[in-house]
C-alpha cells in the first residue's frame, strides 16, 4: 500500500482586496496588534472605517479544499484561470500560509511556480544551483554530483558563470527546472511555467517528470494542455471558483473540466455590455455542423458561431463581427461579415445568423469570442468573452505540446523534389 506523501485537510485562503502594509514595521505591528485583542485598525482614516467590513472585498482564494496524494502519484491540478491552482501550490510549497486548514508533507519538496522562482538575480546559474540545493537541504557534495548533468540538462553551459539576470526566461526556466528535477525531491510541484519555454525543452520536461514518477516521486503538475496531462498524469483534481469539485484519475478529470469550464452561452441576458442598444445579441452558441452546441473542437475541424439580434430601432447597413481570444487574452483572430460580402438582412426584427469557421487550427488551449454589431464604427451591441470553447489536441498532427509562442498552427505537405 504507497503511502500518504500530501494530506490536505479543509484549507482556504483569504485575500483581502486592497489590503496592502501600512509602509513601517511598526505601524504594520499596531494593526495587527489591534486586530488581534478585536478592535479597529488603528492606521485608517475614519473615512476608511466604513469599508473595512465589508465582505465584498474579501476574495476567496481556495474554500475549504482537502484531498490526498499517495508516494508515486502524479497528480494533475486543472482548472481556468483564476480558479485557485497555483494559491493551491504556493501553499503547498510553504511560499504562503492557508488562512485556515491545514496540510502535511512527507519529503523534500523542490517547486517550480514561475520564472526565476528560488534563484538571486545577482548570482551565477552556477551559483545558484548550489543556493538551490543547500534551500533543499543537500550537501556541497551531492549537488556536485548532479552539477555536470544539471548544465547539460538546461542547455545553458555557455553562460552558467552569468548572473542570471542576464538570462533570457526561456534561459532562466530551463536551468529553473533542470535544477529542480535533478536535485532528487520526493515531491516535484511544477506550475505552467513550462509554456516559457520552446518545443523540444518542452519534450524534454515532460520525460524527465515522467522519469521522476517512474523512479517512486511524487509529482504535482498544472497546465491547460489537457493532452499533455493525459499522457504524464495518473490522477487529477479538478478546482473551480476556490472549491475542489472532483478528484478521480485523469481521464474522468479532464472530461469534468471540459464540461463545467464553458459559459451558459444560450442566453445574452445578464452580460455587461457596451453601445447605443439600436440592436442586442437575444442568444448566441457554438455548434457542430448539425446544430448541436459544443464546448470543445478537436483542432482542424469546423466551429460554427450562431447568433440571434434583434433590431431595437430601424436601422440600415448593420455589421457584425466576432474576435477571438486566447487563454491570456491575446486576439487571435478576427471575423465580420463583409470578409465574403455578406449582407445582414434588415427586413426582420429578429435575425438569425449562422457563421461557419472553416477547419480552426489553433493550438490546444482554451480560447473566447466577443461579438460586436454596429455600423461605420458605431457600436450597437457589444459584449466581451461571452462564448468559449476549448480546442483539443488532434493525433493526426502527433504533438503532444506546442512551443509557447506559437497560436496557431498551419496544415502543411511534404515531399521530395
Amino acid at each position: 500500500m504507497s503511502k500518504t506523501v500530501i494530506k490536505v485537510e479543509t484549507i482556504s485562503k483569504e485575500y483581502r482586496l486592497g489590503e496592502v502594509g501600512s509602509g513601517t514595521l511598526s505601524r504594520d505591528i499596531n494593526a495587527w496588534w489591534a486586530k488581534v485583542r478585536g478592535y479597529e485598525n488603528p492606521n485608517l482614516r475614519i473615512s476608511d472605517l466604513a469599508s473595512t467590513t465589508d465582505s465584498s472585498s474579501v476574495h476567496h482564494a481556495l474554500k475549504n479544499v482537502s484531498f490526498t496524494v499517495n508516494e508515486g502519484d502524479v497528480l494533475g491540478i486543472i482548472g481556468k484561470n483564476g480558479a485557485g491552482k497555483s494559491t493551491l501550490l504556493k501553499i503547498l510549497s510553504r511560499v504562503t500560509t492557508p488562512t485556515s486548514g491545514q496540510f502535511k508533507v512527507r519529503g523534500r519538496i523542490a517547486s517550480l511556480l514561475e520564472v526565476g522562482t528560488g534563484f538571486h538575480p545577482d548570482l551565477t546559474g552556477r551559483e545558484n544551483i548550489y543556493l538551490n540545493g543547500a534551500i533543499l537541504g543537500m550537501r556541497k557534495s551531492e549537488i556536485a554530483s548532479k552539477f555536470d548533468e544539471i548544465v547539460s540538462f538546461s542547455g545553458v553551459e555557455k553562460f552558467i558563470d552569468t548572473p542570471v539576470k542576464r538570462y533570457s526566461s526561456g534561459m532562466y526556466v530551463r536551468l529553473a527546472f533542470a535544477v529542480a528535477a535533478h536535485l532528487e525531491p520526493e515531491i516535484l510541484i511544477v506550475d505552467e511555467v513550462l509554456a516559457v519555454g520552446d518545443m523540444e525543452f518542452q519534450k524534454k520536461c515532460l520525460g524527465k517528470m515522467k522519469d521522476v514518477s517512474e523512479q517512486g516521486r511524487t509529482v504535482l503538475f498544472v497546465s491547460h494542455n489537457m493532452n499533455a496531462m493525459q499522457q504524464l498524469c495518473t490522477k487529477g483534481i479538478l478546482i473551480d471558483k476556490g472549491q475542489l469539485v472532483m478528484e478521480d484519475n485523469i481521464d474522468q478529470v479532464v472530461n469534468q473540466y471540459i464540461g463545467i469550464s464553458k459559459v451558459d452561452t444560450l442566453s445574452a441576458e445578464g452580460f455587461a455590455r457596451r453601445g447605443n442598444k439600436s440592436v442586442l445579441f437575444k442568444s448566441f452558441y457554438l455548434s457542430d455542423s448539425k446544430g448541436n452546441k459544443i464546448e470543445s473542437v478537436i483542432m482542424g475541424d469546423d466551429l460554427y458561431i450562431n447568433v440571434v439580434i434583434e433590431k431595437m430601432t430601424e436601422i440600415k447597413g448593420l455589421d457584425v463581427s466576432f474576435t477571438l481570444r486566447n487563454s491570456m487574452g491575446e486576439a487571435i483572430s478576427h471575423i465580420q461579415n463583409m470578409d465574403n460580402d455578406f449582407i445582414i438582412p434588415s427586413d426582420d426584427q429578429l435575425i438569425a445568423l449562422r457563421i461557419k469557421v472553416d477547419s480552426v487550427l489553433f493550438v490546444p488551449n482554451s480560447y473566447f469570442i466577443s461579438v460586436w454589431a454596429g455600423s461605420n464604427s458605431e457600436a450597437y451591441d457589444c459584449i466581451d468573452n461571452c462564448m468559449s470553447f476549448d480546442i483539443l489536441n488532434n493525433p493526426v498532427f502527433n504533438r503532444m505540446v506546442y512551443p509557447h509562442n506559437i497560436k496557431v498552427f498551419l496544415r502543411s505537405q511534404w515531399s521530395r523534389i
